[in-house]
């Protein structure tokens, strides 16, 4: 199996499962990383090519010419931060460019990969701007190019136009491998054991970090815009059943485990941890929404065979881990 991880290096810890896995990483720093990331039992099943821009043509040309030849490609490298410089440059490309390169070389130089699991995001199923009432797979965002143009919109914008693109590629071009769409929205659950600082934490888990940390002891800041969330173990199972499932090809998946708020979250951390209680503030109002929108995961239920985490142990679960880096 081929593992592009990108921003989501996490998961690689929890997808060495019965596979021979190559990673990609952009420096030997960062893949020397992701494999200690895995358990020391499990270590001898990945190794790891220095992939330094995926956006670039025939950036996974070498990667995939490997023996034994690969029979998936799990591509999850896009980019999530928060600091847009350049939104072509930074978002666009790499998320547009970077998925389309793959599926073509995948066609052009791996003619034993099976299926190809693509991680989209919950991003390109809203419609924040009119939310549906109850959303599922049948949903997509309604953002443009130039969407992905304005800061404020270019990640959500990147992550609709990417998907589309490879639903577009498989359409034209009907290569013999089968795609598979996780659209999975903010990712809590445990950190990487060889997390370097608690700055390198994951986009997602940085409100519960600085909930940790005491930042926002004096105010809890807005739960908007992002009000849904998953376990960062349930987005890997999704993925290796989206992968080995047969009637998962052709097929994408909304993964939601549930609604949050940050008042939520800080309810959980103090009864959880009373110790962190005083870096919490008190008698904070829920901001979720009343009439906040559903999700129907009946899909990835039926199909995936998902039970999802709760809120509670995934914050609690997260927090612990955070807690035992003793960075």
């Amino acid at each position: 199996m081929l593992f592009t991880p990108g921003s989501q290096p996490g998961l690689t810890a929890y997808r060495v499962h019965r596979f021979e896995v190559v990673t990609t990483a952009r420096s030997d720093e960062k893949g020397k990383r992701i494999v200690e990331s895995v358990k020391p039992a499990q270590r001898g099943s990945i190794s790891y090519v220095v992939l330094e821009d995926i956006a670039k043509d025939g950036a996974i040309d070498a990667a995939l010419e490997a023996e034994p030849p690969f029979d998936y490609v799990v591509h999850t490298a896009s980019p999530y931060h928060l600091d847009v410089q350049d939104p072509v440059k930074d978002f666009l490309d790499p998320a547009i460019k970077g998925t389309t390169g793959i599926l073509k070389s995948v066609k052009a130089h791996a003619p034993s990969v099976k299926r190809v699991v693509y991680t989209s995001s919950s991003a390109a199923v809203l419609n924040p701007l009119k939310h549906a009432k109850v959303y599922d797979e049948t949903h997509w965002a309604p953002w443009t190019w130039e969407d992905g143009l304005v800061p404020e919109t270019t990640y959500v914008a990147s992550k609709l136009l990417s998907e589309k693109a490879a639903w577009a590629f498989m359409e034209a071009e009907k290569p013999s491998f089968d795609l598979a769409v996780i659209n999975c929205t903010y990712t809590y659950g445990p950190v990487q054991r060889n997390l370097p600082s608690l700055e390198a934490i994951n986009t997602s888990n940085q409100r519960i970090r600085d909930m940790v940390q005491g930042k926002m002891k004096d105010g809890l800041q807005p739960t908007a815009p992002v009000v849904t969330f998953v376990d960062v173990r349930d987005v890997a199972r999704a993925h290796l059943r989206a992968m080995t499932v047969p009637e998962a090809g052709g097929n994408r998946f909304y993964i939601v485990g549930g609604h949050f708020s940050n008042k939520r979250i800080a309810d959980v951390i103090r009864d959880s941890f009373p110790d962190l209680a005083p870096l919490l503030p008190k008698d904070v109002e829920d901001d979720l929404p009343a009439d906040v929108f559903g999700f129907d995961t009946t899909k990835s239920r039926t199909i995936l065979g998902l039970e999802y985490t709760s809120f509670e142990k995934s914050v609690k679960d997260t927090v612990q881990s955070i807690l035992d880096l003793n960075l």
